[in-house]
């Protein structure tokens, strides 16, 4: 019920985004022998094109694989993807200082894109790394989606529009500096009266922006529970309750990350750090293992083929291990 109503809530605010662009275009059409009603229209276009959902785009330090390039990876993420049951990425990226794998849905097609961070790819183990990606597929399934991210986005828009707004520093300091060099001489602005009048503008029309969005976030939030477990159902679909719980601890507490900036100080090659890392995955209760223990969807061969496809990726990756906390 309350999905349906953050739903409600969601297409509402899209609905007002919308009106401002039709009501622009209304206004010129019904008047375009006037320049006012051009000005008026082109005002309201520009709100509703300020206000629209943001649909997203890669970070600025993602770097797009070819699937020529990495054609293991590539299978890899599709064959994952089949498993939860959504759609195969089109793109899959890399990111140098990500300790995380995300899963997004960019653009006016809603292209699916795996991004993939490298610190933590290369810590984990090849089942790991299936639970990494089942994860990612996962979250992406059991969020809001588009439409009411899409309305949070646009009211916080209008919360910064409305309630955000200060004094220029620039404009400010400008005033002090005459202030103190003319005295009784310098010349009166009403630059702040004006800003003045419009924060209290801003402020009056800005309380029923900060209830909707208080409204929306709080449907939202709701049943965080039964989106969890629905999350853990589709994960597991891919991987097994013991590689999701080693992985979640393993980020959790972060513990890979020391090691790995250690041994870039000293001076080790990623080849070392990565068999270090699959040295701690073959630790078994009862002793050592002769491989890391693969899945059925990567198995420990397929998945050193993978880090020979990202061998260059991760030596750039590894210069700024250091800048991770």
């Amino acid at each position: 019920m309350r999905r349906i109503a953050a739903l409600a809530v969601s297409l509402a605010v899209h609905a007002l985004t919308l009106a401002f662009v039709v009501l622009g275009v209304l206004i010129v059409v019904g008047s375009p022998s006037l320049f006012l009603s051009w000005m008026l229209g082109a005002l309201l276009v520009a709100i509703g094109v300020l206000l629209r959902p943001r649909l997203g785009r890669l970070p600025d330090d993602a770097e797009v694989l070819a699937p020529s390039a990495a054609p293991e990876l590539y299978g890899l993420a599709a064959r994952v993807a089949d498993e939860v049951g959504v759609p195969r990425p089109a793109q899959v990226a890399v990111l140098d200082l990500s300790t995380a794998a995300v899963y997004l849905r960019l653009g006016v097609r809603r292209a699916p894109v795996l991004l993939v961070g490298l610190p933590l790819w290369l810590a984990v183990s090849p089942r790991q790394r299936v639970a990494l990606l089942a994860g990612a597929y996962a979250t992406a399934v059991t969020d809001d989606g588009f439409l009411v991210e899409g309305a949070l986005s646009t009211l916080g828009e209008w919360r910064h529009s409305l309630l955000g707004a200060e004094p220029l520093s620039a404009r400010r300091e400008a005033d002090v500096a005459m202030a103190m060099s003319l005295g009784a001489w310098a010349p009166s602005s009403s630059y702040n009266a004006v800003g003045l009048l419009g924060r209290l503008v801003g402020r009056a029309f800005g309380w029923p922006v900060l209830i909707v969005e208080h409204i929306l976030t709080r449907l939202a939030a709701a049943g965080g529970a039964q989106a969890a477990g629905r999350w853990r159902a589709l994960t597991l679909r891919a991987t097994t309750e013991e590689d999701l719980a080693d992985l979640e601890e393993l980020i959790a507490h972060g513990s890979y990350l020391a090691p790995m900036q250690a041994a870039v100080l000293r001076g080790e090659s990623v080849e070392a750090i990565r068999e270090s890392a699959l040295t701690r995955a073959r630790l078994a209760p009862d002793g050592v293992l002769t491989s890391a223990p693969g899945s059925p969807l990567l198995d420990a061969a397929a998945s050193a083929v993978i880090d020979t496809e990202l061998s260059r990726h991760y030596t750039r990756a590894a210069r700024g291990f250091g800048l991770i906390t």
